[in-house]
C-alpha cells in the first residue's frame, strides 16, 4: 500500500528530507531526566505528569495531575508520611454544584538549563493557582479550584493552554436534598469552564476570550452569563496563537437556560436553586455529555510586541461548510496545530465532496488566500481505502508544508485510528498511510502528535495485537526520509531501560529496596517505558509520558491510607500469594539522542498486561474534550 501513495510527498519536501534525512535517521536515545532511579517527571504533590511540548532551546511545558495525599499523620504524631501515588481506588470523579471544586490539574515548566536540576518540573502558576503542596499561615494544605492546562511553547517562550475559572459559592437555601449526606451549607459554581490563555516569556498572561459568553432571552431580554469556552493549542515563532472559541450555543442548550430562568422565577419550588447554579448544573458533563453545547470555530490570536491582541488581530476561521439557517445542529471546527507560515490544522465538520448527506467531522487545514489575506478552509479527504473512513483529525503541520494526523475506521473487524501525513504543497497529494511494524495496513491503533521540519514524526502506537482487551502503548518515532517507524523503546540506552552494569560487564536491573509498615521489604527492578511522545524540537529531542514502577500501598474503603501503628509506615498492597506488587506511574519524560554511535540497548522485559490508559485524559485528549475534562476527586458515598 505504502508505495501507492509515494506521490504525496512534493518534489520541495522530498528535496529538503534528502538533505537532511540521513543524519536523522533512526537515531539512539537517552532519558536524561532520571534522578536516583525514578524520573524527575512530576511536581511536588501530585501523581502523575505528562510533558507536552518543546521548544528549540530545550523548554518545555507539561501538566502534572492526581493531587497526593502528601501527608498521614500517625499515631504518635511525630511524623508525617509520603508515599508515592496517594490516589486511592475508591476515589471517583464527581461533579456536583454542592461540592467544592477541587483543581486536579497543574501547569509546569521544565528546562535543559535550569540553574537547580536540569529538566527539574517546575510548578508555573496561571490565574493565580496555588502549587499542590502550599500551605497558608496556619500550616494548613491551600485548595486551589482552579485547573490549568499548557499545551505548547514557541522558541520565544511563549506558552499557550487553557485553564478554568476560580470556585465561588452562594449560600444554600431551602430543604436539603434526600439523595445527599451531608449537610449542604453552600452552592459551587463558577464564572466559565475553560479559557483559553497566552503566557508570554516576561510572563504576562493574555486571556483568549471567545466572541460568544452572554445568554440574552429575547421575549424577556433576561441575561444569563454563561463564560463560553476557548483554548490555546499550539503558538508558532511569529506569535501566532491557533486554537478554538465558542460563537454560540445550539437550540437545545437555549431550552435547558430557558427552563432555568423559568424554574428560578417560580414562587413554589421544593428546591429553590438559582440561575447561575441551574445552568452551571448543565455545563458539566453527565454520562459522557452537556446540557449546554457550544456552536465551537477554530481561531487564531496574533499577540503584538506589547503582549497584548488588539479586536482586529483575533480572526474566527472559516467552518468547513454553510449550515442551513434553521439548522439545529451542533458544528465543531478546532484548530490544534499552527506552522511558522501561519498555515492551521485541525479538524472541522465538512460535507465531504458537497454531499449533505454526507456530515462528517474531517481532518483540515486553513491557509491565508495570497490575494486577499483571508484565510480559507480546506479539506483534506480521508478517503483513499474502499470503505468508510468515520473521521479523521490534523495534530500538526511542519514549515514544508507536511501535514500529520489520524483517521478513523475499521480494520479486521475494529474500529481503529491510523497515522497518515499529507503534503499540502502539492496538489495532487492523497493521504499517506504509513506501514508500521508490518508490511500493509495494520489494525494497530496510531496517533501521531508532533512533526519536525526535518520530517521526523512522534506519537504512540499499539504493540500488541489482543482484539477484545486494551492493547499496551509506546511511543514511535518516524522518518519521512526512509519510511522508519521505530518503537522508541528499541532505540534506548540501558540505562534509559533501567538497566546497569556490573563489574564483568553484564546489563542486569536496578534493584529497588523499599520497606513497609510491617517490615517487609519489597525488591523490585527499575524500569521505565516510554509510552507516547508528544513533541519534537529541530534537534531530535523528544519530550512525552514515560512509565516508571512502584509499589502499590494500602487503602481503606473510606479511600484512607491504611498505616502500621507501630512503626507510622504504610502497608504494601499484596496479590493472592501475599506478595507486595508494583504498579506503573506515568512521569513526564525527556528524550535527547546520543552522540558518538552508540547502539541501542539489546536487552529486553516486555511491559506485559500494563496498557497504558490516559486517568482522566491527558495530553490531546483533554483539548479534544469540548470543552476539556479535570478530575474532580472525593470519596464514593
Amino acid at each position: 500500500m505504502k508505495s501507492k501513495f509515494d506521490k504525496a510527498l512534493s518534489v520541495v519536501a522530498l528535496s529538503v528530507l534528502g538533505a537532511i534525512g540521513s543524519v536523522q535517521a533512526a537515531p539512539v536515545y537517552e532519558i536524561v531526566n532520571i534522578e536516583d532511579v525514578d524520573l524527575k517527571g512530576n511536581v511536588d504533590g501530585t501523581s502523575r505528569g505528562y510533558a507536552l511540548g518543546v521548544n528549540a532551546n530545550d523548554e518545555m511545558v507539561g501538566v502534572s495531575k492526581g493531587k497526593k495525599k502528601l501527608s498521614v499523620d500517625d499515631e504518635d504524631d511525630d511524623g508525617v508520611i509520603d508515599v508515592e501515588d496517594g490516589i486511592a481506588p475508591e476515589e471517583a470523579i464527581v461533579y456536583s454544584v454542592f461540592l467544592p471544586i477541587i483543581a486536579n490539574n497543574y501547569t509546569f515548566t521544565a528546562e535543559e538549563n535550569d540553574a537547580e536540576s536540569p529538566w527539574n518540573p517546575n510548578f508555573f502558576s496561571v490565574n493565580g493557582t496555588t502549587a499542590p503542596t502550599d500551605v497558608d499561615d496556619e500550616g494548613d494544605l491551600i485548595i486551589n479550584s482552579v485547573d490549568t492546562f499548557f499545551y505548547g511553547i514557541n522558541d520565544s517562550g511563549v506558552k499557550v493552554g487553557a485553564y478554568t475559572a476560580p470556585e465561588k459559592t452562594m449560600e444554600y437555601e431551602g430543604e436539603q436534598p434526600d439523595d445527599e449526606e451531608d449537610f449542604i451549607d453552600f452552592w459551587y459554581y463558577r464564572d466559565f469552564e475553560l479559557r483559553g490563555v497566552a503566557v508570554t516569556a516576561d510572563g504576562t498572561e493574555i486571556d483568549l476570550i471567545p466572541s460568544y459568553q452572554t445568554y440574552v432571552r429575547e421575549e424577556d431580554d433576561f441575561v444569563v452569563e454563561l463564560g463560553g469556552w476557548s483554548a490555546a493549542a499550539a503558538v508558532n515563532n511569529n506569535n501566532l496563537v491557533a486554537g478554538y472559541a465558542s460563537t454560540d450555543i445550539i437550540e437545545f442548550s437555549s431550552d435547558r437556560i430557558d427552563s432555568c430562568i423559568d424554574t428560578s422565577l417560580e414562587e413554589d419550588r421544593e428546591y429553590p436553586a438559582p440561575v447561575e447554579i441551574c445552568v452551571q448544573a448543565d455545563q458539566y458533563p453527565s454520562n459522557g455529555r452537556r446540557n449546554i453545547s457550544y456552536q465551537t470555530r477554530a481561531h487564531v490570536w496574533q499577540i503584538e510586541a506589547d503582549n497584548t491582541i488588539p479586536e482586529d488581530n483575533i480572526v474566527e476561521l472559516p467552518l468547513g461548510l454553510t449550515p442551513d439557517e434553521d439548522s439545529t445542529l451542533n458544528y465543531i471546527a478546532q484548530g490544534l496545530g499552527i506552522n511558522n507560515d501561519g498555515v492551521v490544522v485541525g479538524r472541522s465538520h465538512t460535507y465531504r465532496n458537497g454531499k449533505e448527506d454526507d456530515l462528517y467531522q474531517d481532518a483540515a487545514y486553513w491557509q491565508k488566500n495570497t490575494t486577499t489575506g483571508e484565510y480559507e478552509y480546506n479539506w483534506i479527504d480521508p478517503d483513499i481505502f474502499s470503505d468508510t473512513v468515520y473521521s479523521s483529525i490534523a495534530y500538526d503541520i511542519n514549515d514544508n508544508g507536511i501535514v500529520i494526523g489520524s483517521l478513523e475506521k475499521y480494520i479486521s473487524g475494529y474500529v481503529r485510528e491510523k497515522f497518515f501525513y499529507y503534503d499540502i504543497n502539492d496538489p495532487a497529494a492523497e493521504i499517506v498511510v504509513p506501514d508500521d511494524f508490518q508490511d500493509g495496513l495494520s489494525d494497530l491503533t496510531s496517533k501521531p502528535k508532533s512533526i519536525n521540519n526535518a520530517g521526523q514524526v512522534v506519537g504512540n502506537i499499539e504493540v500488541t495485537f489482543d482484539k477484545d482487551k486494551p492493547r499496551p502503548k509506546a511511543g514511535f518515532l518516524y522518518n519521512l526520509h526512509d519510511n522508519e517507524f521505530i518503537n522508541i523503546n528499541n532505540n534506548l540506552t540501558c540505562e534509559s531501560k533501567g538497566y546497569e552494569q556490573d563489574e564483568d560487564g553484564n546489563w542486569t536491573r536496578h534493584q529497588v529496596d523499599v520497606i513497609d509498615g510491617d517490615g517487609s521489604i519489597l525488591t523490585y527492578g527499575a524500569e521505565f517505558y516510554v509510552v507516547e511522545a508528544n513533541s519534537i524540537n529541530e534537534d531530535g529531542t523528544i519530550v512525552g509520558t514515560a512509565f516508571v514502577r512502584k509499589p502499590i500501598y494500602q487503602y481503606d474503603s473510606d479511600g484512607n491510607l491504611i498505616v502500621d501503628e507501630e512503626s507510622g509506615l504504610p502497608l504494601f498492597e499484596i496479590n493472592g500469594f501475599g506478595e507486595p506488587v508494583t504498579s506503573f506511574l506515568t512521569r513526564m519524560v525527556v528524550l535527547k539522542p546520543v552522540s558518538g554511535n552508540q547502539e541501542a540497548c539489546t536487552e529486553s522485559d516486555l511491559i506485559e498486561d500494563e496498557p497504558y490508559e490516559r486517568q482522566g485524559a491527558a495530553s490531546f485528549a483533554w483539548l479534544l474534550s469540548l470543552p476539556l475534562l479535570w478530575l474532580r476527586r472525593r470519596k464514593m458515598k
